[in-house]
């Protein structure tokens, strides 16, 4: 039969109680009464019921993570990293996936399902700063990404223009001068896209270098086939460069493959840099040059901020922006300096 409190308790020689506050890591307790009971704990092989505990603190113990697409390597990583950082803290998590629908945002944040987690770690890409007034929910949540800002929540993000501008200067140095931009959004102002685009030219401004539109290819989606098309697209264009930034790394991998078959080399012809540093990035042919964003940080911080807000949830702290580092990753596909 498995143990009981009771029993911890009566091996430990302390109340029930006792063993209940050293379960639930009450602070103020003797170290050696808290030794006793760990001991206990561990001879006898006791489970707390979770079920019960979370019963009566009226907690699930678990969170929610909405995503937009998990076919997107990033998001796929970055779950995986919010997962590993939740399970640390004893939390279990729930993925949702909208594919960055507006209104399937909208209707997940009012969704029965969240009554089953404790809180939300939202990454929107459909709503934008019109839908401020919509995250006004009974639940903590933590925003992360770029299409909301200035409202009522935590939010951890990464620094779009500033890594935007640090990429196009890093090329820039190399000695490329005319840098064709892969994964651009149409009239997009706020938003990964939009910002990074953003960046890109206060870079080339403050270089003296006419921006060119003609070499800014526009895509809807940013996975590997539109990369290539919208690689294949500047080719028949004939436009000259001799660098590209692509918007995302799945992006920058298509867009080489079209290089390749065009019989252009990476880095000699054409110097390629991504962002988002996935896994995949140091194993293409060449390894990919790309923006680590702050990824893991990102997750991490979302994670221990949204386990706050639910642990003190009257505590009144005021709702903070947290901004990741950033970081260029050199590999072969752009090296600093070209042979």
């Amino acid at each position: 039969m498995a143990s009981t409190l009771h029993d911890v308790a009566r091996l430990a020689g302390v109340s029930m109680q006792t063993v209940s506050n050293v379960i639930n890591d009450y602070p103020h307790i003797r170290p050696a009464t808290r030794a006793k009971v760990e001991e206990a704990i561990a001879q006898l092989g006791y489970t707390p019921n979770l079920t019960a505990r979370n019963l009566r603190s009226g907690r699930t113990g678990a969170i929610a993570l909405a995503v937009p697409d998990l076919a997107l390597s990033y998001f796929a990583e970055l779950a995986a990293e919010v997962i590993a950082e939740a399970e640390r803290a004893g939390v279990g998590v729930f993925v949702e996936q909208t594919g960055g629908d507006r209104d399937r945002e909208l209707e997940l944040l009012s969704s029965p399902r969240l009554k089953l987690t404790d809180g939300l770690v939202f990454s929107a890409l459909g709503m934008g700063q019109e839908d401020v007034a919509r995250l006004d929910v009974p639940y903590p949540m933590v925003l992360l990404g770029e299409r909301i800002f200035d409202g009522a929540l935590d939010h951890v993000t990464m620094q779009n223009v500033e890594a935007a501008r640090a990429v196009t200067d890093y090329l820039l140095a190399s000695g490329r001068r005319r840098i064709a931009v892969i994964g651009a959004h149409e009239g997009e102002v706020i938003g990964s896209a939009g910002l990074r685009l953003r960046g890109y030219r206060e870079a080339l401004e403050r270089a003296g270098i006419p921006y060119d539109e003609d070499i800014v290819a526009y895509t809807t989606l940013w996975h590997r086939t539109n990369g290539a098309v919208a690689m294949r697209e500047l080719l028949r264009s004939g436009v000259e460069f001799d660098a590209v930034f692509a918007l995302n790394d799945t992006l920058a991998l298509g867009a080489m493959r079209a290089l390749e078959e065009a019989g252009l080399h990476v880095p000699r012809d054409v110097s390629v840099v991504g962002w988002d540093d996935l896994d995949e990035a140091q194993f293409s042919i060449p390894s990919l040059t790309t923006v680590d964003p702050g990824r893991s940080w990102i997750a991490r911080t979302a994670v221990q901020t949204l386990l706050k807000r639910i642990a003190e949830p009257q505590s009144g702290h005021a709702v903070r922006l947290q901004l990741a580092d950033f970081r260029i990753v050199e590999r072969e596909s752009a090296p600093a300096r070209i042979a």
